[in-house]
């Protein structure tokens, strides 16, 4: 069966998805640096602040790939994710007046519910658009890494000069500029029917999505991200304690994703000599240097020397499984494999998230020597998989 033609692109599409990933980003730009510390500012304990941190990452692998799996089937993507903001700008503005653990547990929860689906149905929307019209998914995807950056020094200077306690109105404004960007995304209609042979009856790659190797590589990839779970849990807390500033702290957050920015801006040229697996492999490696070195107490500068290795242990794997993504999934299948690589990532990182908590309450920082063997654990996983002729 031949496949239906492709229409043109519509106006705008890059730069309305970039805006897209910019606002979805500067979300994370403010929760992942300053939320645990306005949590701690409640007089939370660290298993409290590892429950209401994990909870909400459970609930999203559920959401994700079931929204995943009804955005293939909608007429128009889109309007996911402007549901999934709304009900987001919904709890954050209930969490301005939340104060009990139970209260922030309740509303963070369903708040992380409710924002699962944004990202993995946009990361379908940009993706089709790479697949259709040939645009580079790193200059779209490196604007989220920027709206991180801005919203993180923004926040960070905001708490210095007043308190950890503006963060849930702060990231209310964020949801609201989400809104705006879902209002915005490009509609592209229902996703192109996958072809079922090519011209010498061979079954097409469409089908590659439900052989072992790709899931074995998203599971690989995102044991491996999940390692951040503790970095995102207790870094600031960290870095608080050891008397860093709000501004200082929002500094090497934004040094790590700066990195990360540089590593997008030149992907189209790296993917050129690098395949997308060895991507991921040199990400893994990179993942298990940097947690051994983070157990160490390190100056200011240091430090933010060891963030810029943010490029490698995240960047290098989102992209690269982007990347295997792009060359072996049809896009009648996109949002349903989005939905899956998020279940894996939201699956390891809610147990990673969860048992940070405990361990970190035991160990304190020598806590990222267990992380640098999870991520040695993930890269056994991508290694096996590249010897199995997807290297390349």
């Amino acid at each position: 069966m031949a496949e239906t033609a492709v229409p043109s692109a519509p106006s705008g599409f890059a730069m309305r998805c970039a805006f897209a990933y910019a606002a979805a980003m500067s979300v994370n730009g403010i929760l992942l640096p300053f939320f645990p510390a306005w949590l701690k500012s409640l007089s939370l304990n660290e298993f409290e602040i590892g429950v209401i941190l994990t909870v909400p990452i459970i609930l999203r692998l559920v959401s994700a790939p079931l929204a995943g799996a009804l955005a293939d089937r909608m007429s128009e993507r889109v309007l996911v994710l402007i549901v999934s903001a709304v009900f987001s700008l919904v709890t954050a503005v209930l969490l301005i007046w939340a104060g009990g653990f139970w209260t922030v547990l309740i509303i963070f929860s369903l708040q992380g519910a409710a924002f699962a689906p944004f990202m993995p149905v946009l990361e379908s929307i940009t993706v089709m658009g790479v697949r259709r019209w040939g645009y580079r998914y790193g200059t779209i995807r490196v604007w989220g890494s920027i709206g991180f950056v801005v919203s993180t020094l923004i926040a960070g200077w905001a708490i210095s000069h007043l308190s950890s306690r503006i963060v849930p109105e702060a990231t209310a404004l964020t949801y609201l500029l989400t809104l705006c960007a879902a209002l915005m995304a490009p509609r592209l209609g229902r996703a192109m029917r996958a072809p079922t042979a090519d011209p010498t009856g061979m079954r097409q790659v469409a089908r590659l999505p439900f052989r072992s190797s790709l899931n074995l590589l998203m599971i690989g990839c995102t044991i491996v991200q999940s390692t951040h779970g503790m970095y995102y849990a207790f870094s600031g807390i960290y870095w608080q304690g050891i008397g860093f500033s709000g501004q200082e702290i929002g500094i090497l957050w934004a040094s790590g994703v700066i990195a990360e920015i540089l590593f997008f801006f030149c992907a189209g040229r790296i993917v050129r000599h690098v395949s997308a697996v060895s991507l991921i492999l040199i990400g893994s490696v990179a993942a298990v240097i940097r947690w051994s070195l983070f157990a160490t107490p390190l100056s200011f500068e240091a430090s933010v020397l060891l963030q810029c290795s943010h490029a490698l242990s995240f960047a290098f794997l989102h992209f690269g499984m982007q990347q295997k993504i792009v060359e072996v999934v049809h896009e009648s299948q996109e949002s349903s494999i989005q939905g899956t690589f998020f279940f894996y990532n939201g699956a390891f990182l809610a147990a990673s998230t969860f048992l940070s908590g405990l361990i970190y309450h035991s160990l304190g920082q020598n806590s990222y020597y267990v992380m640098s063997a999870v991520a040695a654990f993930g890269l056994l996983i991508t290694w096996t998989v590249s010897r199995q002729g997807w290297r390349h």
